[in-house]
């Protein structure tokens, strides 16, 4: 494992903080899929004890982000592009519904929002991007007024972030459009036409799910060719 980690400071129990690093790490590419993570040396980079470490591990094994390896430890589980585009189907008709209901309230988003993103594709911080998306399309659910959809996207978004990590690296240009749609369906949402702002978000998840799974096929070649 060539990742290293700060050490975490003193405190009586660390396995959200050790959860939370290791699911960045893996979302954002840091872990690329099939490294392999031992408990000792997790451990001994991050400053704490094995425990909870192990719990952390538990978590992401069952959450299905790291897998059994053979011998010692555990691999980063390896990306599936069919998989995400079924989670994109699902996330299509959820976003689609908290633009409809959002749009009904006339919400309006705040600028920053749009901004940083913007500002986020242009460097090559590749988790400070995958924040800025989830953080619109998460002000969207807020605004919706449905709680239980806000937290229904959360299953789905965690493994989104995986693919969304191994591909931004790449299409500067792509990044643009990306936000460039999320502005136009802002407005829409924010002028109260409800229909709009549906149909806007049905053809940004179903340009996002193509964009995504081709390169993610292409990274996937690039990968095992590299194995």
């Amino acid at each position: 494992m060539a990742t290293t980690f700060p050490k975490i400071q003193s405190r009586p129990d660390f396995v959200d903080e050790v959860y939370k690093m290791l699911l960045d790490a893996i979302s954002d590419g840091t872990l690329a899929p099939g490294t392999r993570l031992t408990q000792e040396e997790i451990a001994e980079q991050m400053n704490v004890s094995r425990s909870p470490v192990i719990q952390a591990l538990r978590i992401l094994k069952k959450d299905g982000f790291v897998q059994d390896a053979p011998g010692r430890g555990v691999l980063v589980t390896p990306l599936d592009a069919v998989s995400i585009g079924h989670l994109y189907e699902i996330r299509g008709s959820l976003d689609a519904l908290a633009a409809r209901l959002a749009a009904k309230r006339h919400f309006k988003l705040d600028p920053k929002i749009i901004a940083n993103g913007r500002r986020a594709t242009q460097g090559k911080d590749v988790k400070a991007m995958i924040d800025a998306d989830m953080e619109f399309h998460h002000a969207i659910y807020r605004a919706a007024g449905n709680p239980f959809l806000e937290q229904s996207a959360q299953n789905y978004w965690v493994h989104l972030r995986r693919a969304m990590g191994a591909v931004l690296q790449s299409s500067a240009q792509q990044r643009k459009t990306i936000w460039d749609e999320h502005e136009a369906i802002a407005e829409a949402i924010a002028a109260g036409d409800a229909a709009r702002a549906a149909e806007l978000t049905d053809l940004h998840t179903t340009r996002a799910r193509e964009n995504l799974t081709s390169r993610l096929d292409e990274y996937l070649g690039d990968t095992r060719q590299t194995a």
